[in-house]
């Protein structure tokens, strides 16, 4: 008689992959510039690694900016 079969190991279970963010389902109550910034990003897939640097690095320049802004409020 066979032995027991062994089950899933002990711990957590992995859920499903994260959903990469098309911009279809974007929340329009959210603030223009961080949309803009979002997009610019998605739009930076397509390019030469090279050319993504500078795009993600004029986006963590926009968010300090604007966050900066929106903390003085």
């Amino acid at each position: 008689m066979p032995g027991p079969r062994p089950g899933p190991p002990p711990g957590p279970r992995p859920g499903p992959p994260p959903r990469r963010w098309s911009g279809e389902d974007a929340d329009e109550a959210g603030h223009p510039v961080v949309r803009a910034v979002v997009q610019a990003m998605a739009n930076a897939a397509v390019l030469a690694p090279a050319d993504q640097i500078a795009q993600y690095e004029a986006a963590y320049q926009t968010l300090r900016e604007t966050l900066a802004t929106i903390d003085q409020a």
